[in-house]
């Protein structure tokens, strides 16, 4: 996995998990929801290339 791509989902991960604790603060389910949704595609992103980079080792 590169760095970049490494980065890139981190931020997204993080991104999404300022978007749901403000939605839960102000009460928006919009906001909370679209924070969850960011934070797992930044997950499985993580785990599509580390299984890339599994593949690539064998």
């Amino acid at each position: 996995m590169s760095i970049a791509d490494k980065a890139k989902n981190v931020v997204q991960q993080t991104v999404g998990k300022a978007e749901e604790a403000v939605g839960k603060k102000t009460d928006d389910a919009e906001l909370t929801a679209q924070g969850h949704k960011d934070q797992s595609m930044g997950e499985a992103r993580q785990h599509v290339e580390k299984v890339k980079d599994d593949v690539q080792d064998h």
